[in-house]
């Protein structure tokens, strides 16, 4: 598969910029960047981002995330890698990726969970994360970014 149009972020330079600021805005909100790697990949995997999914996994292991953890992520519920909370980010994740697949997209016992292991700048960190994550995805997938794929 060959990529339709060069990245449209690097033809529209302003949007990494923009992207930058999502990222650091994420970043500083205190939720462990092993949480945020993990959210990164579970959403891009959902999407079939192969950029993403590529680079996240990438990202991941370079902060210190195990293989084991990222063998297993698409099959979290059924292993015993992941906290708790870990866990509620990632529920948080398919349910904030999927948003069509339910009438109501993030039911209150997902937000509920989450809410007892992030305090609300945690919550508005992940939600602007997946949100900037499904971006990405949507760009590449759209557009049909290969992997590897450097944003910047």
């Amino acid at each position: 598969m060959q990529a339709r149009i060069e990245n449209p972020a690097k033809l529209l330079p302003d949007t990494v910029q923009a992207v930058n600021l999502l990222y650091k805005a994420a970043h500083s909100a205190g939720v462990p960047t092993s949480t945020l790697e993990l959210v990164h990949l579970r959403a891009s995997q959902i999407n079939g981002c192969s950029a993403c999914v590529d680079s996240g996994a990438r990202s991941a292991r370079k902060a210190g995330e195990t293989e084991e953890r990222l063998f297993a992520l698409a099959a979290w519920r059924e292993t015993p890698y992941f906290t708790e909370a870990e866990r509620a980010a990632l529920d948080l994740t398919e349910a904030a990726t999927r948003l069509a697949d339910r009438s109501d997209p993030v039911p209150d016992a997902i937000w509920d969970e989450a809410a007892r292991h992030f305090d609300e700048k945690g919550l508005a960190a992940l939600v602007v994360w997946l949100a900037t994550t499904n971006f990405f995805n949507r760009i590449n997938a759209t557009t049909r970014q290969q992997a590897p794929q450097y944003w910047g």
